[in-house]
């Protein structure tokens, strides 16, 4: 048996008692194998409701070793799940398509259904991204807003396609705006409310983040010294009780940048002034460069000085599917409550 074969053998037997657990709370989506913290770096396997999704990010992975872990995840779950391989160690990885490893069988790169909290979601294994349209470490991060957004108002920045806004609608949400710049993430979000089609109808603004929620701050939208600012449109001033911000590592626009090493603070600032008086603000930062503690230090100085001290400040662990040795993961999530 392979060094690979074991490595995986050992992460899923330590994977049991969840996998039964996500199973009986209707979860067919999570991560099997987490090399970086498992015995395998740059490698990771994920299932996706039907897809299992092998992804390498250093190096790319030899057949006969892909074949195998299909196989082992088969033995362990019980299930022929179609296998998607993409192998993100090169550069033009996410253009190149030519599958010189493994080409997937067609119905593996339709379409398909994956479910989380007994929610039904849009995934596909083959797109622009690196996951299947759904970011499995931030599964626990939803169910908390499943489980405490009932008769909320409850505002999703940064949405993608939207989860954290299913969750809230599914919570009993009194309303919910899901607001991200790209049209394409928000257009997988129409989808995955079409796959739920009792849950309560939710609201999608396509809009840059910056001029978005300093209109609902109640704050002015201003230019960069000598330019003219593009078109955005317009929304009035709104508080929610529940506020869910969560952010890219960088990008940038003509109203700003999101830099989450450097200026956290210009994205936090009007996400809590967003915030209802009593109301509560889920933060989180993906970068693994940056400490936990630092980082909460940086938002509780920052809620400090904008006169909106929290009252209670707690952390949100990822799920025991994403492991990390020495207690400090990439996403970090922190919940104020004003």
């Amino acid at each position: 048996m392979s060094s690979l074969d074991q490595a995986l053998r050992a992460a899923l037997d330590a994977r049991r008692p969840l996998l039964a657990e996500l199973h009986e709370q209707g979860t067919d989506c999570y991560r099997l194998f987490h090399g970086s913290q498992e015995g395998a770096p740059g490698l990771t396997v994920d299932r996706y409701g039907p897809q299992l999704l092998v992804q390498s990010f250093h190096q790319p992975l030899e057949r006969d070793d892909l074949l195998s872990l299909h196989a082992i995840v088969g033995e362990t779950l019980g299930l022929d799940l179609l296998p998607v391989y993409n192998d993100r160690s090169r550069g033009n990885s996410r253009i190149d398509r030519s599958d010189p490893v493994y080409q997937p069988e067609a119905a593996a790169l339709e379409d398909l259904v994956g479910h989380e909290w007994g929610l039904k979601y849009r995934v596909r294994g083959r797109h622009p991204g690196q996951d299947p349209l759904l970011f499995l470490d931030l599964r626990n991060a939803r169910g908390w807003i499943k489980a405490h957004s009932a008769g909320r108002s409850v505002l999703n920045l940064f949405a993608y396609t939207c989860g954290v806004g299913l969750c809230a609608a599914a919570g009993g949400a009194s309303e919910v705006v899901n607001l991200d710049f790209a049209e394409g993430n928000l257009a997988v979000g129409r989808e995955n409310a079409a796959l739920n089609p009792r849950l309560p109808a939710m609201r999608f603004v396509q809009s840059d983040y910056f001029p978005a929620i300093r209109q609902l701050a109640g704050l002015p939208v201003s230019a960069r010294r000598g330019q003219k600012l593009p078109h955005y449109p317009r929304l009035e001033p709104h508080r929610f009780d529940l506020v869910f911000l969560d952010p890219p590592a960088w990008a940038k626009s003509a109203f700003g940048t999101v830099d989450l090493l450097r200026d956290y603070q210009s994205l936090l600032k009007p996400a809590i002034l967003a915030t209802a008086e009593d109301g509560t603000l889920v933060c989180c930062n993906n970068l693994a460069k940056v400490a936990m503690a630092d980082w909460r230090a940086q938002v509780l100085r920052c809620a400090e000085k904008l006169g909106r001290p929290a009252r209670d400040c707690q952390a949100l662990e990822p799920a025991a599917d994403f492991p990390s040795r020495d207690g400090q993961p990439p996403l970090k999530t922190l919940i104020l409550q004003f």
